[in-house]
């Protein structure tokens, strides 16, 4: 299918939203009324928005307007249109986590991190997308239908948020917020050729956020390029965000190349266009075997036993609101023994110290985001460099591992193989997130 036409705000970074407004070039409101346009011309065809917000939207640019006429700035997300994942509470709109369970629930409440948006003076346009329940990193299973790639509609968002990923790399918004448990945020940022940005766990408050697997819910942050990620983070992150800096004088942030092979069979294509964008020859790095099915089945185990208590009693009540698919995996999870989910708990303080030894001689770890492009609707298996996978497996095995250990990690675009877009994933230790920044606006320049 062809490309989705490019957006209003394709092109069109936060940064420079913000000198526009300020220089008096644009309001609140014309950009709330392009973003609102976008999601009625374009949205049809991509299904990123579940509700949109005009009578909101309206009244907050209003009020952004007046503010920033009065003196008073609340910073470079003032004004800025923003999409919400369907997932996280907006108070005065529907929270349907695309799922028939909550249809036609309504948020009483904004999520914490809903309130520092506004506290920001953000926007907030609509909700958008997700996987039923966040169950998914496909983003084709919502009691709202699937949403699809800009680059071809007939092709995967990823997911779960993979509405935020489509509205942005749409153009129908300038900015997005979305939750990764295994890799929601990044998995959709790179099959849709965006960034993605997941901070170390708890870094961006999780309150409101409806939970998936409460030990890996991430909040994120997904955007055009990497400085807009991190604008964003700044307002958002509790828990002290890396400080404004260029790097300048600084030591040469040393980068390692972790071969993605000991986590998942890769395209070769993808491996050699990643590779290409993390720079000149970096430093190879081996994650040992073991560590690497040790972080899988700790992932599987916790998630899907989080996951099946969350929704014990929506099985029992009404199985038949589920989607299938979603459902069969739920009911799966459900036959995992108590001390299998206790015994993953306590090894991973041991797994996150095997961890630092990926980070002795390297200040960031380097792979791709995803092994493979992105697969068309409703694709279950596939086969990479000769091997026949799962889809679901291939799209989480170079992400989750970072969830399990709660490190940052932000995917930036690569390049492309077949015309559709590769991920570069770059990962560090937590308080180190300003270098993944260095390293991500070194490959942009």
């Amino acid at each position: 299918m062809p490309p989705t036409p490019p957006g209003p705000f394709t092109g069109r970074s936060v940064t420079d939203l913000a000198r526009d407004l300020r220089a008096g070039r644009t309001t609140a409101a014309e950009l709330a009324r392009l973003a609102l346009d976008a999601a009625v011309t374009l949205d049809p065809a991509l299904g990123a928005f579940v509700t949109v917000d005009p009578v909101g939207a309206a009244a907050a640019a209003r009020r952004a307007d007046q503010e920033l006429a009065a003196g008073a700035d609340r910073g470079p997300l003032h004004g800025v249109p923003v999409a919400v994942k369907d997932l996280i509470d907006v108070a005065g709109l529907p929270c349907t986590m695309g799922s028939r369970h909550f249809a036609g629930h309504v948020a009483e409440s904004d999520a914490a991190c809903v309130t520092l948006l506004r506290q920001a003076g953000a926007v907030i346009v609509g909700k958008t997308t997700t996987h039923e329940f966040a169950y998914g990193p496909t983003g084709d299973r919502s009691a709202n239908g699937p949403s699809r790639n800009p680059r071809d509609p007939g092709r995967m968002s990823g997911g779960s948020s993979g509405g935020s990923a489509a509205a942005m790399a749409a153009g129908m918004v300038p900015l997005a917020i979305g939750t990764d448990t295994g890799g929601s945020v990044r998995i959709p940022a790179a099959l849709c050729g965006i960034a993605g940005f997941k901070p170390a766990y708890d870094a961006i408050p999780a309150a409101g956020v409806f939970p998936l697997s409460r030990t890996f819910d991430h909040v994120g942050v997904l955007a055009a390029g990497p400085l807009d990620c991190l604008i964003a983070y700044r307002q958002l992150a509790t828990g002290g965000p890396p400080p404004a800096r260029d790097g300048a004088g600084e030591a040469a942030v040393r980068v390692g190349w972790l071969d993605p092979a000991v986590l998942s069979p890769c395209d070769p294509r993808v491996v050699e266009v990643a590779r290409a964008a993390a720079g000149a020859g970096p430093a190879e790095v081996r994650l040992p075997g073991e560590l690497a099915e040790a972080l899988r089945e700790t992932y599987a185990t916790v998630q899907g036993a989080e996951a099946s208590a969350v929704h014990a009693d929506r099985m029992a009540r009404a199985p038949e609101l589920f989607d299938p698919e979603v459902l069969d995996r739920l009911r799966a999870a459900m036959d995992l023994p108590a001390w299998a989910y206790v015994k993953a708990l306590d090894e991973r303080p041991a797994l996150a110290a095997a961890a630092e030894s990926l980070f002795d001689d390297h200040d960031v770890l380097a792979l791709p985001a995803v092994p493979l492009v992105a697969p068309p609707l409703e694709q279950r298996q596939t086969e990479l460099d000769g091997r026949a996978v799962a889809v679901r497996a291939a799209l989480l095995a170079l992400t989750s591992p970072w969830n399990v250990l709660g490190l940052p990690a932000l995917t930036v675009p690569a390049g492309s193989v077949d015309g559709l877009p590769v991920g570069l994933q770059l990962v560090c230790r937590p308080g180190r997130e300003e270098l993944l920044f260095r390293v991500a606006g070194s490959l942009a320049g």
